[in-house]
């Protein structure tokens, strides 16, 4: 635990952040503005919180946020944002959602980090397949043009994956923020201007 300790761990802990996460997310949100006020978001691996904290004050009371875990989340005491406990790939999880937000989602953003191994590249993979699953909701909530940020970790499948997003959003990029652990592999895909569902079918 001594190692987690570090910068921004007591500063989430000074300024009442659930993680340190928060702090990649409002770096990514300085440099390239991905929520606006109003924005209907959709948080894929929310749990404890911290990114949905930072989001409610980017999109204010007319946003709507809805996170998805599997582990439960602590309420936010927001009346703006729902919290749904299940699988993101669930058809009736991903109803849910659509029906929460009331209209199709502006931004989609994945945490989503599987179980660690240790293994580097069995790690890297399983991270892989998650941009995926998150990629596949995002087509599914996404309105023409929106956003989807998504963690990954770096590694030989990474390029393969950076290809399927610009088969389906205008511009991708690689962003490392400076709140990433010195020694993970970590790093976010950010991809802006969603072709649409209909096209993006037509794409593969």
């Amino acid at each position: 635990m001594g190692k987690r300790k570090d910068h921004y761990y007591k500063k989430a802990k000074q300024e009442g952040y659930r993680s340190r996460a928060a702090y990649k997310l409002l770096e990514i949100q300085k440099r390239f503005k991905i929520f606006r006020k109003g924005d209907r978001v959709v948080d894929l691996g929310c749990a404890p919180g911290g990114w949905l904290q930072l989001i409610a004050g980017e999109v204010g009371p007319n946003g709507r946020m809805v996170g998805v875990d599997l582990q439960k989340t602590r309420p936010l005491g927001s009346g703006n944002v729902e919290l749904i406990r299940g699988d993101i790939t669930s058809p009736e999880v991903q109803s849910r959602i659509r029906q929460a937000l009331g209209g199709e989602a502006h931004v989609v953003t994945s945490d989503l980090s599987p179980n660690l191994t240790g293994i580097r590249f069995q790690d890297h993979m399983r991270s892989c397949e998650l941009v995926k699953t998150g990629l596949a909701v995002a087509r599914e909530l996404l309105k023409p043009g929106g956003i989807f940020l998504a963690k990954v970790f770096q590694g030989e499948e990474l390029d393969g994956v950076v290809r399927e997003l610009k088969d389906e959003f205008g511009e991708v990029r690689r962003v490392v923020p400076t709140a990433s652990r010195k020694a993970s592999s970590e790093i976010y895909l950010l991809a802006k201007g969603f072709a649409g569902a209909e096209e993006s079918t037509q794409n593969h």
